[in-house]
């Protein structure tokens, strides 16, 4: 099956109720996460995640669609064809 590389961009808007639910499905796909970079935006009260990834559609999708289903996180994907 076919791999994309990608970026997804995580917002955290709850971090005391969604960390832990966006750092255990991080771990869950872990083998699909070639690079992470973690910022918290504290004017803001959120905290930024992009991760860049690489793994087949229905792998990422699974991963983009957990992330937006957890209260208080938003996300969003950009996936390229190698």
């Amino acid at each position: 099956m076919d791999t994309r590389i990608g970026v997804i961009a995580i917002l955290v808007e709850e971090r005391k109720t969604a960390v832990p639910k966006v750092n255990e499905l991080l771990s869950e796909f872990g083998e699909t996460i070639i690079g992470r970079i973690g910022l918290p935006y504290r004017e803001k009260g959120v905290n930024i995640i992009a991760i860049i990834v690489e793994g087949t559609t229905d792998q990422l999708g699974a991963l983009s669609g957990k992330l937006g289903m957890v209260p208080g996180v938003r996300s969003k994907s950009l996936l390229l064809t190698k």
